[in-house]
């Protein structure tokens, strides 16, 4: 292990994550039938009931290209006015941030987070949102300073950023450069996204030491897709690598319109029973978000991916967590 990855290794008395609900939007997004607005409200209220205090609740895009998202104003108008919670609205391009500033017009609580995206493949980035990576950055130094100067958190997610599904490997100096250009645009945080979920452990170790080496103190997110059954290993290495902000989806609903074969993100709750077993504070009632997966996959019609949902807590496992907290 490099200096600065041992640098960054959480200390035994800082061992706890936040954990990014992202089930409401990546987590829908590519579902056959649309699910009903208050459906949706209701599996955002009931996972922060259930200790979930960051959300991305809806995503600011075109109805025809991603027709699960065209309530996204409504979605967000009828979600409750909780001081503890962050919600977080994906923005494609400055119309998506303009969205998102409107969505807090009068008093409506509206997003907290214009959540920013820029893809690390030139045609992937074409394909998701007509830009290419150069056109990316111009667009997202503008969506940042428009998301800041209305009162808007600007984070900046870098997408396809362990492998592209039409361009194979992208080059980690492409991320780095990436996650350093919107650093310096006043990105607040910055999320390596595993889109197509090709990476693996060594690779994200490698990468977000670099990323980290380039951008300091810049707080890091990760979000990982378990198409090859890498993903709860790789939020693992993400952790040991001193990331503590982790993006996952309810039952591990997911994947993207834009990329074939793209499979969901890893769940919420196989995260957290990663994480609480290794003696690791999620914030999360894992008992209560298993509750949430059994409502929820009558709500959609179908069992959720998450193998902790469908296995259960083993015997034990409340006086295991008692002895370790």
């Amino acid at each position: 292990m490099s200096d600065s990855l041992a640098n960054n290794v959480p200390a035994a008395a800082d061992r706890t994550i936040d954990i990014v609900e992202v089930g409401a939007r990546d987590g829908l997004q590519n579902e056959p039938e649309v699910i009903g607005t208050a459906d949706k409200v209701a599996l955002i209220t009931r996972m922060m009931d259930a200790g979930i205090r960051r959300v991305e609740v809806a995503s600011f895009v075109h109805p025809e290209r991603v027709p699960q998202m065209a309530d996204a104003e409504a979605v967000i108008e009828a979600l409750p006015d909780r001081a503890d919670v962050s919600y977080i609205g994906l923005c494609l391009n400055k119309r998506g941030v303009m969205r998102g500033i409107a969505s807090r017009d009068g008093n409506k609580r509206g997003i907290d987070e214009a959540g920013c995206v820029i893809v690390a493949s030139d045609t992937f980035g074409q394909r998701n949102q007509g830009q290419s990576i150069e056109d990316g950055i111009r667009e997202n130094r503008e969506m940042i300073r428009l998301a800041k100067d209305n009162g808007l958190k600007a984070q900046v997610t870098i997408s396809a950023a362990f492998g592209c599904p039409f361009e194979g490997d992208v080059p980690m100096e492409t991320v780095v450069r990436l996650a350093s250009e919107m650093a310096e645009a006043g990105a607040e945080e910055i999320a390596l996204a595993d889109t197509i979920g090709a990476g693996v452990p060594a690779q994200v170790t490698q990468l977000v030491g670099m990323v980290r080496d380039a951008v300091g103190d810049m707080p890091l997110r990760v979000h990982f897709h378990d198409t090859r059954g890498m993903g709860i290993a790789n939020a693992w290495a993400a952790y040991q690598a001193g990331v503590t902000t982790l993006d996952s989806s309810l039952g591990g609903l997911g994947g993207c319109p834009f990329a074939p074969n793209a499979t969901g993100n890893i769940a919420t709750e196989d995260l957290a029973y990663l994480m609480q077993t290794s003696g690791i504070e999620t914030g999360l009632d894992l008992a209560a978000a298993i509750k949430v997966n059994h409502w929820f996959k009558d709500v959609i019609g179908k069992d959720l991916p998450s193998v902790v949902s469908r296995a259960g807590l083993p015997a034990g496992w409340e006086a295991r967590m008692k002895r370790t907290a």
